[in-house]
């Protein structure tokens, strides 16, 4: 199957907890991640852990349903900008779940999605927003 999806935003942050910044275009190094982010450096808060983020990517979608209250936690609403969800891709029109141990391209590079990455408390208290996952 082919999608024809679209890269929105491409972020990173030096390290763990930083303001993440927008960049125009990036560099990928296979194995390593995006050039100057937090997990290319080894200083995000997952580092350390065996299933290293080396590129991590969030639907446009999910930040639109977010923002209308749904599904999960029907009445909480919340507006989420592209600099606010942690990840370092955001795209629209391809459902991610679907390249779960495949590859597929963003731009001139591959990539293979290993698992989905589910959001956790540490956003959340990051971010000020008790209930959002």
């Amino acid at each position: 199957m082919t999608w024809r999806g679209k890269l929105l935003h491409v972020h990173i942050a030096p390290a763990a907890s930083y303001e993440m910044e927008e960049l125009a275009q990036a560099q990928l190094i296979a194995g390593q991640g995006i050039v100057g982010d937090r997990y290319y450096l080894g200083t995000g808060t997952y580092s350390a852990r065996p299933d290293v983020r080396e590129v991590t990517l969030i639907e446009a979608e999910v930040l639109d349903a977010i923002a209308k209250g749904e599904p999960r936690i029907p009445g909480f609403k919340a507006k989420l900008g592209p600099e606010d969800h942690r990840r370092n891709l955001t795209t629209r029109g391809v459902p991610l779940s679907h390249l779960v141990g495949k590859r597929f391209r963003v731009g001139e590079t591959i990539l293979r999605a290993a698992r989905m990455n589910v959001p956790c408390k540490y956003i959340e208290e990051l971010l000020g927003l008790p209930g959002l996952y």
